[in-house]
C-alpha cells in the first residue's frame, strides 16, 4: 500500500492482479496490461528468490490467498458470516468469486484508495461481473472519522448480519503504530455485530533472516516506494495484541491445517505464512440486535 500522501496506484496491485489471473483463481477481466508487464518485470527477482534462499514466492501468495478463502468461505457456510468488507482489495478477484459461489445471501463490499476503486467498477463494469450486493467504494484505512472511514462504511450494512473484515497484503506496508490503528478499528467496528471475524495474513519474524529475504524485501520496498514491516515474533504475541487492540480472541491458521493449502504447507514460501482468524468481543446491544 502506497502512502496516503499518493493515490497512484502500486504496481504490486497490477502484479498481484495478473498473479492471480495467471494462476486460474481470476477472471480475464481483473488482468491489465500493466499487470503483465510489471509480472514480466518481477519474474528474474522472483527466480533470484527462488534459486538463492529456495523461496517459492508463488507458493507464499497463494497459500495466503487460497487461505483466507478457506477461513472465510467456512465462515459463510456455517452462517456465522452474511457480509464481507475487504480492505485495499485492490484487483482482488475474491469480491466476484464469493459472489459468484455464495449468491445473493452474501454482500460483499470492496474498498480501496479512489484511484483503485475507480479502476477497479471499470474493470468488473466491463467484464460484467458485478451483481446484486457486490460494490467498489473509497476507504482509507487510517482515517478514524469522516466519510471514506471504516466507522462511516459500517453504518450501510445490515446490524443483524455477522460481518467479516479482511486486509489481505496491506498490514506489513503499515508501520506499527499504524498497524496498531487499524486493528483498534477493525475490533471496535466488528464489535456492533452480532459475530464478526477478521482475517489477514500474518508472517512471523524469524530469529535469523535468509539473506535472499533480505535482499527480496528491500527491493519489494523500492519497488512500492515504502518500508516492509514483521509486526510479530511467536503465534502468542499474535493474540496478545489482538486482545490489546479489543478483539476477544485469536488464532492462527496453518497451511498444513486447511485442505485449500495443505498443498503449499511442504514448500519454502508458502509455509511462511498463517492465517489470522481474530473474533471480536460482541458488545450486548449487537447479541440482542441478533435476537429480535
Amino acid at each position: 500500500m502506497p502512502p496516503r500522501s499518493s493515490e497512484r496506484i502500486s504496481p504490486t496491485a497490477y502484479a498481484t492482479g495478473y498473479f492471480w489471473y495467471r494462476h486460474g483463481l481470476s477472471h480475464p477481466a481483473l488482468a491489465t496490461p500493466q499487470g503483465r508487464r510489471i509480472s514480466r518485470l518481477m519474474e528474474p527477482l522472483m527466480l533470484g528468490t527462488r534459486l538463492l534462499g529456495g523461496i517459492s514466492l508463488d507458493a507464499l501468495l497463494l497459500a495466503r490467498h487460497r487461505g483466507i478463502d478457506s477461513v472465510l468461505g467456512d465462515a459463510i457456510e456455517q452462517g456465522r458470516i452474511g457480509q464481507v468488507i475487504e480492505i485495499a482489495a485492490g484487483l482482488s478477484p475474491r469480491g466476484w468469486a464469493m459472489k459468484r459461489r455464495f449468491g445473493a445471501g452474501l454482500r460483499y463490499i470492496e474498498t480501496d484508495l479512489p484511484h483503485m476503486v475507480a479502476l477497479k467498477q471499470r474493470l468488473l463494469d466491463a467484464g460484467g461481473l458485478l451483481t446484486p450486493g457486490h460494490s467498489v467504494v473509497e476507504l482509507d484505512a487510517l482515517a478514524d472519522g469522516g466519510p471514506q472511514s471504516l466507522a462511516a462504511l459500517a453504518k450501510t450494512l445490515d446490524p443483524k448480519l455477522g460481518t467479516a473484515i479482511i486486509t489481505e497484503g496491506l498490514m506489513n506496508y503499515l508501520d506499527p503504530e499504524s498497524a496498531l490503528g487499524v486493528w483498534r478499528r477493525i475490533a471496535g467496528t466488528l464489535a456492533k455485530f452480532p459475530q464478526g471475524i477478521y482475517l489477514n495474513d500474518v508472517y512471523l519474524r524469524p530469529r535469523r533472516i535468509n539473506p535472499a529475504t533480505l535482499a527480496f524485501g528491500a527491493m519489494l520496498s523500492t519497488f512500492v516506494r515504502g518500508r516492509m514491516h514483521f509486526h510479530f515474533t511467536s503465534e502468542t504475541q499474535v493474540v496478545e495484541v489482538m486482545k490489546r487492540c479489543g478483539f476477544a480472541d485469536a488464532v492462527l491458521h496453518q497451511p498444513g491445517a486447511l485442505p485449500e493449502t495443505k498443498s503449499y504447507a511442504g514448500i519454502r514460501g508458502g509455509d511462511g505464512v498463517s492465517i489470522l482468524e481474530a473474533r471480536a468481543a460482541v458488545h450486548p446491544q449487537a447479541r440482542r440486535r441478533k435476537k429480535t
